[in-house]
């Protein structure tokens, strides 16, 4: 008997990013199941999001089984397993963090209720568009009936760029480089950990002791990467940002390497001192149904620094949001 299908629903399906994501969805499942893409724009939106319909069925997909277009809500997330939230109003010239919580909160919220009253029952929610942590706060709190352990904040795509400069540092391939994480926000506060992880199988201990190299050129890299491929091509990072949504999707649903681990953003029970309630970036397993914090991690201060400096922001985004009555 043919696997079910699995109802993925993309906000923002026109963007760049959500254009892009459609693609590589359609082009490759992550399982044995056929995917029913379930596209949601904004009114003024919906012309282009015809063409990108039209350019997904051109593409005569082995695994896509449908594609449907909307700008409600509420239709777009009906039955949905899979919601991606990648559209978001984008932070413009002038614009400070604070001011894009508030436009992407209402956002954010409007969707959650969505989600909570159209989803299906098993439904699994990533949240790409920024302020990502704090937007799926928003979410979560607007959506009770959805586990909060279901509802996540996109940190793979910081994790893939930290994996690539520790495998160029070491001069290894990408591939041989295991066990990183991404504790925090992300923002420039969030906090590529190298101290746990592996190159080729042996301690990657002699990078992190290169303070010089970790907190001057690695860490500063990882945080400001995005700003130099939108100085270089004009346009952030759309390409690679889907590519981390795969990845994560892929994890959560067929399970983590074996002797490996990704980073999530996710509901925090207060693990690692992070404020219950909080959806905080974790090193996470997932056996094909669920993650699972790694624990039990040992933190010294040069990291324990950085985490708690996440935790600060993020406690004041929260705060942020909660006065605009948003959680």
């Amino acid at each position: 008997m043919a696997a079910k299908p699995i109802t993925i629903a993309i906000s923002g399906a026109a963007g760049q990013l959500g254009y892009n994501l459609g693609f590589r969805l359609a082009a490759r499942s992550w399982s044995d199941n056929t995917i029913r893409l379930q596209l949601l724009e904004l009114p003024g939106k919906m012309k282009e999001l015809e063409g990108v319909a039209m350019e997904l069925h051109d593409g005569a997909f082995d695994f896509l089984e449908s594609v449907d277009i909307t700008d409600n809500p509420l239709t777009a997330f009906e039955d949905a397993n899979v919601v991606v939230l990648v559209g978001a109003h984008p932070r413009t010239v002038g614009m400070e963090r604070a001011d894009l919580l508030t436009a992407n909160g209402r956002i954010f919220a409007a969707h959650g209720r969505a989600i909570n009253e159209a989803a299906a029952e098993d439904v699994h929610v990533l949240v790409g568009g920024n302020p990502v942590n704090t937007n799926a706060l928003v979410v979560a709190a607007h959506a009770p009936r959805v586990s909060p352990n279901r509802i996540n904040a996109l940190l793979r795509l910081d994790h893939n760029r930290a994996t690539y400069q520790l495998a160029e540092r070491a001069g290894a391939p990408v591939n041989s480089v295991k066990r990183i994480t991404i504790w925090g926000n992300h923002s420039r506060t969030a906090y590529p950990d190298i101290f746990h992880a592996e190159v080729g199988g042996q301690p990657a201990a002699e990078f992190a002791a290169d303070r010089k190299w970790l907190a001057g050129e690695f860490i500063p890299t990882v945080a400001n990467r995005g700003a130099e491929i939108l100085a270089a091509r004009g346009n952030s990072s759309q390409g690679s940002a889907a590519q981390a949504i795969l990845d994560h999707l892929r994890d959560w649903f067929t399970g983590t390497t074996a002797n490996d681990w990704t980073s999530v953003g996710l509901y925090s029970h207060g693990e690692y001192g992070v404020p219950e309630g909080l959806i905080f970036g974790f090193p996470v397993t997932s056996g094909g149904s669920d993650w699972s914090i790694v624990e039990d991690l040992d933190l010294n201060q040069f990291s324990r620094t950085r985490i708690d400096a996440s935790i600060t922001e993020l406690v004041d985004e929260r705060a942020q949001v909660s006065a605009l009555g948003l959680i």
